[in-house]
């Protein structure tokens, strides 16, 4: 082939003999002449030769070393087996790459499972030393028998990274995926602080029996704050079955009633509980009818910060911080010498604005940071699938899925992303006779009272519901989640996610999610991009390892 660099142009070979003729009758060059090509496109040709015959080699070499695959595509020559890595600086070839062309519906992809426990149950490697029993880190034993009665074990991996920090009084970000057993990481050793300084009753009618209207407010020592009634009640559950051996008391605070309503709940019998559990509303209005005070405050626990930090709990939640002896300098429970209230915020991921908002009332810069090595990862235990699908093929596809299931295949959680589909959604499933239950943040607080605790129990298998249900709630019967809308964020993804293969359920689950838009397909790319390359999620880390700003 002659070729002129010059002239920016290459000559290709005769064309044959039939299409020469052809163009030659349509008035096109004569057989013999040569066909000029720019130089640039040649050159181009050439690359996508080249990726061609390297993506063959690579398919090539996958089909001659036959294992187990991390990534399964309807396309066999995009799956991705195990023993593959790629490289960080890499571009992937993604399934999802022409996601966003209406031709690409009916494609899907899934993640496969690359481990049996969660990461959260794996020992530590050898290099780290022991695994620590819950005697060995120096528990209190009143709380080692209320472990026994809830039938826990050994420590989990933020457990044992947390407990010890945390009974040495700092305070603490601690962050790790969901369902690894956040909520013992942070009671056992708060509680135990509680028992290992015991306080006797404060002067003054806070001291009462607080049975008569002329009764103090109530004055716990250790306070919760959880953003659903739901979470509250399921913590509360665990931190009484912890103190009941050692004699302490715990309440819970929840609005959706009138003012008696609030200090009936604060005045119930037994009084004085050390331990107080409360929603932001609910604790910023007996805080502001005088109902509850903080003075006495030597722990607080601000769980799922993220939702805490959401727009409709900022306000409440800054107030009751502003009551709280957070701030250096001020008075603590037993008088200025007094440690200052230990604070410690807990979630699987952590939003941007969090240092700031905590450091108007405490010095972020003393806080330790306790983060696991799985922390904004995709959950290697759990299968994923992402299915395309036009918009109008949902509905029969939740169906066949809901129709596919065994009766023995668990629970099963349907996420839609506003109240308004989850109602239309139930309407549909009551007409094809399939039992379930709704919880969406419109409903009245009587409406939603039960819900998740019937579904909890079993009564009904199937939980229609929005993001509400996605933080934090014990769901270890839950073997199936259908994103019917996907979620909206990448931190949404992963408490959904979360509702499946946690610590204490019987099955690892699966995750099945309905990619309709445009805007789902760049968020499943992100997510295929870090599977194939085995790192965490994008943009996640941020809010973490950001610096607090000073003076804030």
């Amino acid at each position: 082939m002659a070729l002129s660099r010059g002239g920016m142009v290459a000559a290709l070979p005769l064309l044959p003999r039939r299409l020469a003729a052809t163009r030659a009758a349509a008035g096109a060059q004569p057989p013999g002449s040569v066909v000029r090509v720019p130089w640039a496109l040649r050159l181009r040709l050439q690359r996508g030769a080249q990726r061609r015959r390297r993506g063959q080699g690579e398919a090539a070499a996958a089909a001659a070393r036959p294992g187990k695959l991390l990534l399964r595509s309807r396309r066999p020559e995009l799956s991705q087996p195990r023993w593959q890595t790629v490289g960080r600086w890499e571009r992937p070839q993604l399934v999802s790459a022409g996601w966003k062309h209406r031709k690409a519906c009916g494609d899907y992809f899934q993640l496969e499972p690359s481990q049996e426990a969660a990461p959260a149950l794996q020992a530590p490697p050898p290099d780290a030393g022991q695994d620590p029993t819950f005697a060995e880190m120096g528990l209190q034993p009143a709380l080692l028998a209320g472990l026994e009665g809830l039938s826990v074990g050994r420590p989990t991996a933020v457990q044992r990274l947390a407990i010890p920090a945390l009974r040495r009084g700092r305070s603490a970000l601690c962050a790790a995926e969901t369902g690894s057993g956040k909520t013992l990481a942070y009671l056992l050793p708060l509680l135990d602080g509680l028992l290992s300084h015991p306080e006797g009753p404060a002067a003054g009618p806070a001291a009462g029996p607080a049975a008569g209207p002329a009764a103090g407010p109530a004055s716990p020592r250790g306070l919760v704050v959880l953003p659903s009634r739901e979470l509250a009640a399921q913590v509360g559950a665990v931190a009484a079955a912890l103190c009941r051996p050692a004699g302490l008391q715990v309440r819970g605070l929840t609005g959706g009633g009138a003012a008696g309503g609030l200090r009936r709940q604060l005045r119930a019998p037994p009084p004085g509980a050390a331990v107080l559990l409360g929603t932001p509303g609910a604790l910023r209005e007996a805080l502001r009818r005088r109902f509850l005070a903080l003075g006495r405050l030597r722990w607080m626990v601000l769980d799922e910060a993220d939702a805490l930090m959401d727009d409709s709990f900022a306000e409440p939640l800054e107030e009751i911080l502003a009551h709280a002896p957070l701030a250096a300098g001020a008075a603590g429970p037993a008088g200025p010498r007094e440690a200052r209230t230990q604070v410690v915020v807990v979630g699987a991921t952590f939003p941007a604005g969090l240092s700031q908002t905590l450091g108007k009332f405490t010095d972020v810069t003393r806080f330790v940071t306790l983060t696991t090595q799985s922390l904004h990862r995709l959950p290697p235990h759990v299968q994923q699938k992402f299915v395309r699908l036009k918009g109008q093929d949902k509905l029969p596809e939740l169906l066949q899925l809901l129709k596919e299931r065994p009766a023995c295949g668990g629970a099963v959680l349907i996420f839609c992303n506003s109240a308004s589909t989850v109602n239309w959604l139930g309407y549909i499933l009551d007409d094809h006779k399939i039992k379930h239950l709704r919880l969406q943040g419109q409903m009245s607080a009587a409406a939603r009272a039960g819900i998740f605790a019937s579904f909890q129990k079993g009564d009904v298998s199937v939980l229609v519901c929005t993001d509400l249900a996605s933080r934090g709630l014990d769901t270890s019967s839950v073997q199936l989640v259908v994103n019917y809308d996907f979620p909206d964020t990448l931190q949404d993804y992963l408490h959904r996610v979360g509702r499946v293969g946690r610590v204490g359920s019987k099955a690892r689950g699966a995750v099945v999610s309905f990619v309709t838009h445009r805007w789902d397909v760049d968020l499943v790319r992100k997510i295929e991009t870090a599977a194939r390359k085995r790192t965490g999620l994008p943009g996640m880390d941020s809010s973490i390892n950001k610096p607090p700003l000073k003076g804030g």
